[in-house]
């Protein structure tokens, strides 16, 4: 039974949230730390509630009319090549920019109308195009422009929609030294802790930074 949140004399309504790549690293993580108060909807190409391709905008808008309304969208999905610019392929560009960038601009473009108002959607980025590390030209480029998405949609949603987006370093599970040199990275744990501020929050056109630097 979902209960309301009660925090000193504040209480917050238990929500109908939707997570989008519920059955990774970073997603297990978000659905440990939402699922004891909320309702919580899972999506992902295998291993959730729903199936959905966040590459393809009909099956986005199928996973929609599916679940209906919700007050939250969180995603934790999207894939980008990390190789050195010298052997980075056209093909690799697209590949990182069709899945992590638009497949997330769908999410919320095609969303509006099923998240309810004052609602929210929370997007994943990552901390390398404010940081970035050789190899990383092309994750640089999709997490700058998910960033400036996210300031952007801030001031247009309808209905008083929040969207903000967390912007991780490397994850201690997967931290390749020779990239990340002096980095210690961070749990994904810690990172969950971001979505549950940015859902349970008010703030919104917020990138919200984790990181252990050294």
């Amino acid at each position: 039974m979902i209960k309301p949140i009660v925090v000193g004399r504040f209480e917050r309504v238990a929500m109908r949230i939707l997570l989008v790549g519920a059955s990774g690293t970073l997603g297990t993580a978000v659905r440990s730390a939402l699922a004891d108060r909320h309702e919580l909807i899972t999506a992902s190409r295998s291993g959730a509630d729903e199936r959905v391709d966040i590459t393809d905008p009909e099956s986005v808008a199928r996973l929609y009319a599916v679940v209906g309304t919700v007050d939250a969208v969180a995603c934790a999905a999207g894939s980008v090549t990390l190789t050195a610019l010298a052997r980075l392929s056209r093909e690799d560009l697209e590949a990182g920019i069709r899945h992590k960038l638009l497949g997330q601009v769908e999410l919320v473009r095609l969303g509006q109308a099923h998240v309810r108002p004052g609602g929210s959607f929370t997007l994943i980025t990552s901390v390398l195009s404010d940081d970035p590390v050789p190899g990383s030209a092309a994750a640089a480029l999709v997490s700058g422009g998910l960033k400036a998405f996210v300031r952007a949609a801030a001031i247009e949603l309808p209905a008083g929609l929040r969207i903000n987006a967390v912007s991780p370093s490397v994850f201690t599970t997967s931290l390749p030294s020779a990239l990340f040199p002096g980095a210690v990275g961070v749990a994904p744990a810690r990172v969950a802790r971001a979505y549950v501020k940015s859902i349970e929050g008010a703030q919104t056109g917020q990138i919200y930074r984790v990181e252990e630097q050294f």
